[in-house]
């Protein structure tokens, strides 16, 4: 899959400034996640499930 065709969405958390801004999309199998102002550079991509733990554990701590 040909990740620059995904529909992406920046993080409620990143500034209105257009810095320190991630962006995720979600595919059934995988979540991709990107720094915004790299497009074209390194992603990481994971599992729903290790994506859902990661939101739990940021939010409870």
């Amino acid at each position: 899959m040909n990740t620059s065709d995904l529909a992406w969405f920046k993080s409620s958390y990143s500034g209105s400034q257009g810095d320190s801004c991630v962006e995720v999309a979600s595919c059934p199998d995988t979540i991709h996640v990107r720094d915004s102002k790299m497009r074209d550079g390194d992603q990481l991509a994971v599992s729903p499930v290790a994506w859902a733990r990661f939101l739990t554990y940021t939010t409870n701590h």
